[in-house]
């Protein structure tokens, strides 16, 4: 089998390429994919060469972990069945591409037990990666709910939505005004605009490392600092003003099945929104102008590929 696919061939240059797959096995499925989500966060730094090294990274890759589509080949052993509308949070399946994320391309070859069944493909489920990724952050053993979340871009939004779902309620701040707009059931604010000094809890979904020190000096004695986004660079702070608060650093990684049930919970049960976070759509076709859209343009939320024109 082929597939069209997004092929990042170095830093700052992306072509659509027919890339072939690997062989379907038992436990796999194949996947035609309608949607796949754009992340400013780990993409925009694949995009940019960036990215820290670490194992299976290198050129060319296929990015993308936010993909939505239908079942059309489905293995004895894959635990699924033609037709299924599935989520599928990337793939290694290409034979002359690195899978990194993989989930980028018109048809997909996956382990049957990475993807997650919907009850529809809509645009918006390309959302359950990141909605999980926030989920993750505030569903830990003994964490608490965010007092304060720094950055309102998707995950910011999500992060506070899910606070909200579990009977917390955020402060978050913004510093571009175009992004403080689309706020449900918070308050969003420039920091200049907050002297607050005592946040038992604040998580930061910015990716900015050079706020550290700000944040730790909006602490309460024996509060929590979160780092929820991705850092490129080294993270430092001074260190007497967090020894004077006995501050607590705590790093939210990657989503774990526990994150993603809970989150499909609080979405079926009406308490998590997705809605208007997808602000952009563009056919596969404009891949290269939909990803300097989502990462250059402060008022795209999101951007997402359309695949179902393409064979």
């Amino acid at each position: 089998m082929q597939t069209l696919a997004v092929v990042m061939e170095k830093p700052e240059q992306l072509a659509l390429r027919c890339l072939d797959l690997v062989d379907a096995t038992a436990d796999d499925i194949v996947v035609d994919v309608a949607w796949s989500g754009i992340s400013t966060g780990t993409e925009r730094l694949l995009w940019s060469g960036r990215m820290p090294a670490f194992p299976g990274f290198g050129y060319p890759l296929v990015p993308g972990y936010e993909s939505v589509g239908t079942i059309v080949a489905a293995g004895p052993q894959s635990g699924h069945a033609i037709g299924e509308a599935v989520f599928v949070p990337g793939s290694r399946g290409f034979r002359d591409a690195r899978g990194l994320f993989g989930g980028a391309a018109r048809r997909l070859v996956v382990a049957g037990h990475r993807a997650v069944r919907l009850t529809s493909h809509e645009p918006d489920a390309t959302l359950l990666a990141l909605a999980a990724t926030a989920v993750h952050a505030i569903n830990r053993p003994g964490a608490g709910l965010p007092d304060l979340i720094v950055g309102h871009g998707v995950l910011g939004r999500l992060l506070a939505r899910a606070t909200i779902a579990l009977g917390g309620a955020p402060v978050v701040w913004e510093r571009n005004p175009e992004r403080r707009a689309g706020a449900m059931g918070y308050t969003v604010l420039d920091p200049d605009a907050d002297a607050r000094r005592d946040y038992p809890s604040i998580y930061d979904v910015s990716g900015d490392e050079t706020l550290i020190d700000s944040l730790i000096a909006r602490l309460k004695p024996g509060g929590e600092l979160v780092l929820a986004g991705f850092y490129e660079r080294p993270i430092r702070f001074d260190f007497p003003p967090a020894f004077m608060r006995e501050a607590r650093l705590r790093i939210a990684a990657e989503w774990q099945p526990d994150d993603l049930a809970l989150t499909q919970r609080l979405i079926d049960g009406g308490h998590l929104s997705l809605d208007g976070l997808i602000t952009h759509t563009e056919p596969a076709s404009n891949a290269e102008a939909a990803y300097r859209t989502a990462f250059g343009d402060a008022r795209c939320l999101k951007m997402i590929l359309d695949w179902r024109d393409h064979s």
